[in-house]
C-alpha cells in the first residue's frame, strides 16, 4: 500500500512554508536551501521530500545538480479548496465589524 500525505499537514509545518517561499521565487538545490535553515541537511531534505511527495515541489535534473521548484498548479489546487472559507470568514468579519461599529463604548472616566 502507497502511504500518501496530506498536503495540508505538509504545510503546516512552518519549515516546510518557508522552503515552499524560498523555491517560489526560484529553483534551489537541496544544499541552497538547507543554507537558509539551522537544521541539518537531512532534516531539510526529509521536509523537501514531503513536499515532493504532496506535488508542492517538483525536482528537475540539471547536470550533475537537482533543482527544486514550485508546482503553480498543487498550489492553485490548495488556494481553490480555502478561497470559499476564506470568502466566508471576510464576511463574518466584515458583520462583526459593523456590529462593533454600532456598540457604545464605555466611557472610563
Amino acid at each position: 500500500m502507497e502511504l500518501r500525505r496530506d498536503v495540508f499537514q505538509a504545510i503546516a509545518d512552518p519549515t516546510r512554508r518557508a522552503i515552499i517561499s524560498l523555491v517560489a521565487v526560484h529553483a534551489m538545490t537541496p544544499t541552497a536551501i538547507a543554507g537558509n535553515f539551522d537544521s541539518s541537511r537531512q532534516t531539510v531534505s526529509k521536509h523537501i521530500q514531503i513536499l515532493t511527495e504532496c506535488q508542492i515541489l517538483e525536482q528537475k535534473q540539471n547536470g550533475r545538480e537537482i533543482y527544486y521548484h514550485l508546482n503553480p498548479q498543487k498550489i492553485k489546487e490548495i488556494a481553490d479548496f480555502i478561497e470559499p472559507f476564506r470568502k466566508l470568514w471576510d464576511d463574518r468579519f466584515n458583520k462583526l465589524e459593523e456590529i462593533m461599529k454600532n456598540y457604545p463604548t464605555k466611557n472610563k472616566e
